[in-house]
Order: structure tokens, then C-alpha cells, then sequence
């Protein structure tokens, strides 16, 4: 399982908000994601994602496609950033890695 971060960014559209953009990336997810194990959550910069590495690549593309498809008459170019944390020695998920951080945080502990 991996922890991933992905930002859509459509360039070009016109517009500086991006905010419908977003909202039909998330209703792809909402459509897409659990079925295929994958655990999302957004942000206010970015969507966060826990699942298998393939199928999270996969839904970053399909989402991609989803905004073509869309927006055909304005979405002509995207810029798609997929950052991972593909970890093997242990089990992790994005709330186990911000439950370290603020127990640290409690503890004053490095």
C-alpha cells in the first residue's frame, strides 16, 4: 500500500479557478475509488490517496481522461502531479503518518 499526493492542474482553461475542475476530479473518485480499494481525501491544496501503487496511478490517469471528457471545449492540456510514498518495510496509510507526527508533537520529542 502507498500514501500518494495528486494536483490536477488544467493550464490554459482562461479561468484562475480551479475549483470545478476539482469537484469533478472528486466525483471520479467518489465513482471510481472505493470499488477499487483506494481511500481519498481532499485538501485544500492537493488529494490525498491510500492504496495499491497501480491502481492509484491508474485512477491519476482516468481522472485526467474524466477532465477531457468534460470539458472538451476548455480542458486541452494538464499538468498532473503524482507524488508517492511507496514504503516496504513496514505498513503505512496517510492517517498512520500524521498519527506519528502528532504524537511526536505530544511527546516534544524529535
Amino acid at each position: 500500500m502507498v500514501v500518494a499526493e495528486l494536483k490536477i492542474v488544467p493550464i490554459g482553461t482562461g479561468d484562475t479557478s480551479l475549483s470545478r475542475y476539482v469537484a469533478a476530479i472528486q466525483r471520479y473518485l467518489e465513482a471510481n475509488a472505493s470499488a477499487r480499494g483506494v481511500t481519498y481525501e481532499l485538501t485544500s491544496m492537493s488529494t490525498i490517496l491510500d492504496g495499491d501503487r497501480d491502481t492509484i496511478t491508474a485512477l491519476a490517469y482516468g481522472a485526467a481522461d474524466y477532465l477531457f471528457d468534460q470539458f472538451p471545449m476548455e480542458v486541452h492540456r494538464l499538468s498532473i502531479d503524482l507524488h508517492v510514498d511507496d514504503r516496504r518495510d513496514k505498513p503505512g496509510s496517510s492517517a498512520q503518518k500524521l498519527r506519528s507526527v502528532r504524537e511526536r508533537l505530544q511527546s516534544n520529542g524529535a
